[in-house]
């Protein structure tokens, strides 16, 4: 009995603010009044009365080599938009879904699968459109509230539980733009929007900074292994005798004996420096380890690693609570490499706060006393290396790297100098990473407590931050 919440409402307080009719328990459970009562001490206003809200394409699209970028859920993550698996469409798809096509300054939030991810448009996004996954929230009334702090306000434990309570569905929740609009927005001084928005903004430019440092890592290798322009042949034919094919290689799919395949091979092992296999150069790590059923443990999966070879987040939980494949205990410095074809490109860099974490058993573990990590890192996320562990896939129902091919693919053995050129430059990027992540909570956290103790408050935790 302890575990039953009960809460008497009259009518109208059940009918206040909610033009849906919810009348489901879960809508009106204690801690959702209680954040409604704290939001409703503040001027407020409800999102769609100072803002256009509308939602992205509901048909169908073909996708295209280049064009306008395609956005779903998925690129939209913890305040920023992440395109590195983006897709695009044409022109006309653009002109036919105008009221979604992207404008600097757009605040676009995720309203499907997983809630209340939100980000603000940059120049650099456009020409972009989204599919009915992503809302876009077009801020009328600037001088009031201002677009950093809407997203902080979304972005904080206050938000992303009032967007969670808004949603509905079963398996995959969703919010319908009707209940977005009717989202309230505590309206603060301008003075401390302008203030946590700062902060927003410049973890955006450390993220951005962060991003070119890998880039220009990944350039350096590139120009090293002679690859930076090369583009494997499109040619989708190849001739082997049986001698040269199944007896050599135990393989009968077409796909592993693509010519570009056979380019992409022989301009690695022109490389100066010699190349040798995985297995000569690399300590795998592949034992299981079983977890203490009482002791709590960091997670890692799939989801969790980001685009340049950072991991995001992870679970936590009891030993006895994690899933079966939870069974590859890593380590500061270890590379983590995803199995999985359809995943490859989920390759990360174990930093410190991960060391004695648990990975799924769908990573490869390396680490390596020849290739320093971040080289292993910007070596296997690229866009050349990435062809050969696909083509190193094989299966049918799930089609994976199984070890003794992945063991068995040839790198090049890097130049120190060019190693620690590279090292330097993602460990300079991970840091920047890690202020911008700072720059990110301490906004929130100011914005949470401004909330529920007061703008005066929040500014001396802010100042404390940064004595």
């Amino acid at each position: 009995m302890n575990e039953l919440e009960a809460i008497e409402l009259k009518v109208s307080e059940v009918l206040e603010d909610n033009e849906s009719f919810r009348m489901d328990a879960e809508y009106f459970k204690k801690e959702y009044l209680e954040l409604k009562k704290t939001i409703y001490q503040y001027p407020h206003q409800q999102l769609g009365n100072f803002s256009k809200v509308t939602d992205g394409e509901h048909g169908s699209v073909t996708f295209e080599d280049d064009g306008i970028k395609y956005l779903t859920a998925e690129h939209i993550k913890e305040g920023f938009i992440d395109i590195s698996s983006i897709r695009y469409v044409n022109k006309e798809v653009d002109i036919r879904n105008k009221r979604a096509s992207v404008e600097v300054n757009d605040i676009l939030l995720s309203i499907k699968g997983t809630l209340g991810e939100v980000a603000i448009a940059d120049k650099w996004l456009l020409p972009a459109n989204m599919n009915r996954d992503v809302a876009i929230i077009k801020n009328r009334e600037k001088d009031n509230f201002l677009d950093g702090y809407i997203v902080l306000f979304l972005m904080s434990k206050i938000g992303r539980k009032l967007s969670e309570r808004e949603g509905s569905g079963g398996v995959q929740q969703m919010i319908t733009l009707a209940r977005l609009r009717t989202l309230m927005i505590p309206k603060l001084t301008v003075d401390f929007q302008l203030m946590v928005s700062r902060f927003y903004q410049k973890s955006r430019e450390k993220i951005i900074e962060s991003e070119f440092l890998y880039k220009e890592a990944e350039t350096i290798l590139l120009k090293e292994l002679d690859l930076l322009d090369f583009e494997p042949t499109q040619e989708n034919i190849a001739i082997k005798s049986f001698s040269e094919s199944f007896l050599a290689t135990g393989r009968l799919d077409s796909e592993y004996y693509q010519p570009k395949y056979d380019e992409i091979i022989e301009k690695i092992r022109d490389y100066r420096g010699g190349v040798e296999i995985i297995a000569n150069v690399c300590n795998l790590k592949d034992s299981n380890h079983k977890p203490i059923s009482d002791k709590h443990y960091q997670y890692i999966e799939l989801s969790n690693i980001g685009t340049t070879g950072d991991i995001t987040g992870f679970t936590y939980n009891l030993g006895k609570k994690l899933p079966s494949r939870a069974r590859r205990l890593v380590k500061e410095n270890d590379i983590i490499i995803s199995s999985i074809e359809g995943s490859l490109e989920k390759v990360a860099l174990v930093t410190e706060e991960f060391n004695s974490s648990l990975c799924s058993t769908g990573f490869y573990i390396l680490n390596s006393n020849k290739i320093n990590s971040e080289t292993l890192l910007v070596l296997f996320k690229n866009r050349i290396m990435q062809q050969i562990l696909k083509q190193n896939c094989s299966g049918t129902i799930l089609t994976a790297m199984n070890k003794d091919e992945f063991l068995n693919i040839a790198i090049p053995l890097i130049d120190l100098k060019i190693q620690t050129e590279i090292s330097e430059k993602i460990k300079t990027s991970f840091q920047l990473k890690s202020e911008s992540k700072e720059f990110l909570e301490l906004a929130k956290r100011a914005v949470e407590v401004a909330i529920e103790e007061g703008e005066d408050v929040a500014m001396k935790l802010i100042g404390e931050s940064y004595e």
